[in-house]
């Protein structure tokens, strides 16, 4: 493969492919930065913290929903690509109409290294040596997320708690992201059940590569081989159903277009483990792309699933 061909294939993987759907940046809540935040497992990042409407006039505490591509989510002057998802404008109207419990919103910014720090362990492990060799030589080097998945959970989480008014019990405590940002969250569920009571995983990057090959039977050998991987790994890792929330959802524009195979094979390894659609949910949104946008369009529906009025 040519420097420049590996170049187009790790940012197809390693950015949500943003256009226009500009917002206001937040009105209402109140905004914290936390710049430059230390860790000893991961590189220093921002986290933005979204308190909502309320928080600073009583004593109540709030569930808590850890967001990767922090920069993307509240702000669209501040998002690289000019495009945010109106994290803040879903939850107040939700919230307002009684669909959700409003919760503390922590962004986590992302950086150079996000592709390694997102892509889950347990898949780059269950990989055959050539593929795993292959992947990691596109990604440029071996995964990261198991030191980002402990940056949340012993150093973030704790900081969080500490510092504001939370619901710090699993039950109240979900994670979310796309594309990548999907991957990581299902991960983080799957490290820490403890931890995690939900995944949102909107557009989830299953491919983990983007390569149009040119013989179809090496090709569909290939994504069968990987296939089998994921599987296997949502099969072992995933905790039992009864106790955990985990959504999906795609379109089937842009990137998305590539993800049905995958998205329905893992599903159905779900459901046959017992996951019911009370606490399992895969969605289909025709025509939508891989992009802040289409994101924003439908996050009320991951909102309401993760975070309904009753725990």
């Amino acid at each position: 493969m040519t420097p420049d061909r590996r170049a187009v294939l790790t940012a197809l993987a390693v950015l949500p492919l943003a256009r226009a759907a500009r917002a206001e940046a937040p009105t209402q809540g109140r905004l914290v930065e936390h710049p430059d935040m230390a860790s000893a497992h991961v590189r220093l990042r921002d986290v933005t913290v979204w308190l909502p409407p309320g928080y600073d006039t009583s004593d109540a505490s709030y569930p808590v929903l850890y967001m990767h591509d922090g920069q993307n989510l509240f702000d669209a002057s501040r998002a690289p690509y000019g495009a945010e998802w109106g994290v803040d404008e879903h939850v107040v109207r939700l919230n307002a109409t009684g669909q959700i419990r409003a919760p503390i919103v922590v962004g986590i910014g992302n950086t150079p290294l996000r592709l390694r720090e997102y892509i889950p362990a347990n898949l780059i492990r269950a990989l055959p040596d050539d593929m795993r060799a292959d992947i990691q030589a596109i990604y440029g080097g071996e995964p990261l997320s198991d030191g980002y998945v402990r940056f949340l959970v012993e150093e973030l989480k704790p900081f969080i708690d500490a510092a504001y008014r939370t619901r710090p019990g699993r039950d109240d405590t979900a994670v979310m992201g796309s594309s990548m940002g999907g991957l990581i969250s299902m991960y983080a569920l799957m490290k820490h059940p403890d931890v995690f009571g939900g995944a949102g995983c909107v557009s989830t990057h299953w491919p983990i590569r983007i390569d149009a090959l040119t013989d179809p039977e090496a090709l569909a050998a290939w994504r069968e081989r990987l296939t089998a991987a994921w599987t296997g790994v949502v099969r072992t890792d995933l905790p039992p159903p009864g106790n955990h929330r985990v959504y999906f959802d795609r379109g089937d524009e842009t990137l998305d277009a590539f993800y049905g195979e995958f998205q329905t094979r893992v599903d159905d390894t779900i459901r046959a483990a017992g996951w019911g659609p009370d606490r399992f949910r895969s969605l289909v949104f025709p025509g939508a792309e891989h992009n802040e946008k289409s994101w924003n369009a439908r996050l009320d529906v991951p909102l309401t699933f993760l975070l309904p009025p009753s725990a």
